[in-house]
């Protein structure tokens, strides 16, 4: 790939997803690219640009952006943006919206599913709180090829066991052959829907809880601070934003705030005085729910790491036993959006 292909490819990727790729990222463009080239029978990079310059195959076009742009994935990663819902959020809204019993939550980044699907087993988790409640989860991503692996919510054996702890899977999932499937009554409360960030997004609605993380890291501070300023205007006055945790607001937009107390969570700028969602939340409702600890979903900053809690992890083949009554029951008194 000479250094004009490679200048166009930047240009290309940074126009149709927001990608920002920096000199030395060069390797990565060709190891992710090369893939794209054989299962398009292309010679190499250089036929791949000149079908882009052409823009001669909406595929081919739509294959690069889709690898170039998924990212790594796994259940409750990085726990304390999990144990912020369950602890802080969850029993803030709880509060805040009890007279209109409607929560609405944007997974902006959700590849292949576990982040919402972790949101989603958590309120299964809390469902005889929320009885009655009207509950939507939106989750988008660029990619349709990771969309069409979330709505299916099949896993394989390393998938499941990076960072669900052994209990939330066999009460959530069932084996089928060598993967594991997520129950029904989860995948119907995720509505997945294609989106690039780039592109206009208030068809959407608005939102109490927006998660969009590990994303911004990858565009320039231009873009972050457009993408950022458009998800403050879908996000309800007293809502939150938690964002990856190598990535901030501070010296990008002053939209949205940093909390002072909990961190990788961001609140409207001009809501920063009443504390919002969060201040609501774990201290002033009484709504905690100490038992899910025992889930394996403690506080933690530490990276996250199977958590089987002296249960043997399930191998593929074996046939898991639910120890945990199911999801359904639970559900019961919850209405998921309709979609």
């Amino acid at each position: 790939m000479t250094e004009t292909e490679f200048d166009f490819l930047r240009a290309y990727l940074k126009q149709r997803s927001g990608l920002a790729l920096t000199a030395e990222k060069r390797y990565l463009v060709e190891s992710r690219l090369s893939p794209v080239c054989r299962r398009f029978n292309l010679a190499g990079l250089t036929e791949l640009v000149g079908c882009l310059r052409v823009a001669r195959d909406g595929a081919i076009e739509r294959a690069v952006v889709e690898a170039m742009t998924t990212n790594e994935t796994f259940f409750f990663r990085d726990r304390t943006p999990f144990d912020l819902f369950r602890d802080v959020l969850l029993p803030g809204a709880l509060a805040a919206r009890a007279n209109q019993r409607r929560l609405r939550i944007w997974c902006a980044a959700a590849s292949t599913g576990q982040e919402p699907y972790s949101l989603a087993m958590l309120l299964a988790e809390a469902a005889p709180r929320l009885a009655g409640w009207r509950v939507e989860i939106v989750a988008t991503d660029l990619s349709t090829e990771v969309l069409e692996k979330a709505k299916l919510g099949l896993y394989n054996q390393f998938e499941v066991q990076r960072g669900l702890p052994v209990q939330l899977m066999l009460k959530h999932f069932t084996q089928v052959g060598e993967q594991w499937r997520i129950a029904e009554s989860l995948r119907q409360m995720v509505d997945f829907r294609p989106l690039n960030l780039l592109q206009p997004f208030e068809q959407l609605g608005t939102f109490d809880i927006v998660y969009c993380r590990n994303v911004l890291i990858y565009f320039d501070t231009t873009t972050k601070a457009d993408v950022l300023r458009r998800i403050s205007d879908q996000l309800a006055p007293d809502g939150a934003v938690l964002l990856g945790a190598a990535e901030t607001v501070i010296g990008i937009t002053e939209t949205l705030v940093p909390d002072p107390e909990h961190r990788g969570l961001y609140r409207h700028g001009r809501a920063a005085a009443s504390g919002g969602l969060a201040n609501s939340g774990l201290a002033n409702s009484g709504l905690a729910n100490p038992g899910l600890a025992n889930l394996g979903l403690a506080a933690s900053h530490a990276a996250p790491a199977p958590s089987y809690q002296g249960h043997a992890a399930p191998s593929v083949g074996a046939t898991a036993t639910p120890a945990l009554p199911s999801a359904a029951a639970a559900l019961a008194g919850l209405r998921w959006a309709s979609r």
